[in-house]
């Protein structure tokens, strides 16, 4: 994918607040500390055009951004930090649901786990909620660097095992070596529904 531009637009916690639903959209979410910042970046080749931050809990609104003039990418607030205040824990859900739910332009969603970690049940609530609402979900793996192959296709499997799928549906990235970057973009590809 050629990527001609790409920028920040705004924060948002209310939908007056969103931008004008002109263009697709594509959420990203998964819990604090999963690497959604470092996935938007490198898939972007951009270095910081979304802040990263090794303290969980930093993206605390949805940020959107705006791809080559055609559409948005939304960073969605990590979850399950229990250092965020209660008072950012409890606006957390009804602010991300009520995007989810109410966003007419809203194309699908990534959602990542980190390959290092069992599925936990606030991944399992969020995964039985995203089916019931019938929204386009594609699930990748992140930090796959971190373990060695043997590894990672076992923790793959685990992680498909509770999700009820096949651990070939996972895509596994590494922000550090780029890994993953061509099958994410082919995945984006289809649910944005451009050729390159």
């Amino acid at each position: 994918m050629i990527i001609r531009s790409a920028k920040f637009v705004c924060s948002a916690v209310t939908p007056g607040q969103y931008p004008p639903d002109d263009l697709p959209e594509v959420a990203f979410a998964g819990r604090s500390n999963v690497g959604k910042s470092s996935l938007i970046n490198t898939i972007l080749n951009r270095k910081k055009l979304v802040r990263t931050s090794k303290t969980p809990g930093r993206t605390q609104l949805l940020n959107f951004f705006e791809i080559n003039e055609l559409w948005r990418f939304v960073d969605l607030p990590g979850y399950g930090y229990a250092k965020v205040p209660k008072e950012v824990q409890r606006r957390w859900r009804p602010m991300v649901e009520n995007y989810l739910t109410t966003r007419v332009n809203l194309l699908g969603m990534v959602w990542l786990l980190d390959i290092r970690r069992e599925v936990s049940k606030e991944d399992l609530t969020l995964w039985d909620w995203l089916r019931t609402k019938q929204l386009t979900v594609i699930v990748f793996i992140t930090k796959a660097d971190k373990l060695s192959k043997n590894k990672r296709n076992k923790q793959a499997a685990s992680i498909a095992k509770s999700l009820g799928m096949k651990a070939r549906e996972l895509i596994q990235f590494s922000a550090t070596s780029g890994e993953g970057k061509d099958e994410i973009w082919k995945a984006l590809r289809q649910l944005l529904g451009v050729d390159q």
